[in-house]
């Protein structure tokens, strides 16, 4: 049904061992809301897909390939497939983001 409400909400234990809930998992994309809380980090990754980060809350280092980016709230950041990056909450307050992968992946992250 289009225009339909939908929000099912995915916890459970991922690699990364932070809060991370997906909220949006269909054949196209999936996103999911991570919350970093302060000293918290992204073990450093890459993804077989594009994807595009959304700052929620707070301020956070991205780091993409060899680029380092302090990213404050309603900041958006692209990250291109196949790129190593990860997200390190260095400030004293929580981070919140929005990440979506597009196209839905059908293939594993790979840690790094």
């Amino acid at each position: 049904m289009p225009g339909r409400c939908k929000y099912s909400f995915w916890e459970g234990p991922n690699p990364h061992h932070v809060d991370a809930r997906k909220i949006y998992d269909t054949k196209n994309a999936i996103a999911v809301v991570i919350t970093l809380q302060p000293g918290e980090s992204l073990k450093k990754h890459m993804t077989p897909v594009d994807v595009f980060f959304y700052v929620l809350e707070g301020t956070a280092i991205v780091e993409i390939g060899d680029e380092r980016v302090s990213c404050t709230k309603d900041m958006l950041i692209e990250s291109p497939a196949r790129i190593p990056h990860r997200w390190i909450n260095e400030s004293k307050a929580v981070f919140r983001v929005l990440v979506v992968k597009v196209p839905k992946p059908t293939e594993e992250t790979e840690l790094l």
